[in-house]
């Protein structure tokens, strides 16, 4: 049964992969599950965040959804992809071309998953809880979704 994907949700994963790798330089998330309700993303990451950081990425992530950027699609070959983007996550059976999912001028990336058209349409960002064990950063958030 194929993974069922939340566009809204999805779309703010993306971006909080970005908000982090601008904000901290850690790199995408190493693991993450989304679900339309609340959603969870891992990161390598050598410490807990204060709470000043949690604020921030909420911050930067509120102002970059109500800049309403679009989400647009390209497709590229897998070699060109391999040059701008670690594929690591990328699997073998997704073929010679590669869907590249694009939020404005913010975030690239490969992904199958379906996305908002706007970040306006994701809604508030909220960070419900943030935990560290190891050199895992645990975020865990929720989306306040127009109506």
């Amino acid at each position: 049964m194929p993974k069922e994907y939340d566009p809204a949700m999805h779309s703010a994963e993306h971006m909080l992969n970005q908000t982090m790798v601008r904000m901290f330089d850690c790199g995408r998330c190493i693991n993450a599950h989304v679900e339309r309700k609340k959603s969870r993303i891992d990161y390598r990451f050598p410490r807990a965040l204060t709470a000043e950081e949690i604020a921030g990425i909420e911050r930067r992530m509120n102002e970059t959804i109500a800049a309403d950027l679009p989400v647009t699609e390209e497709f590229m070959p897998r070699t060109e992809a391999a040059r701008l983007f670690n594929l690591r996550r990328v699997p073998d059976e997704a073929g010679e071309t590669l869907r590249i999912v694009r939020i404005g001028s913010y975030d690239a990336c490969p992904c199958i998953g379906p996305h908002v058209r706007s970040t306006a349409e994701i809604g508030a960002f909220r960070i419900v809880s943030v935990d560290h064990t190891g050199d895992v950063l645990r975020i865990r958030f929720r989306l306040d979704r127009p109506v």
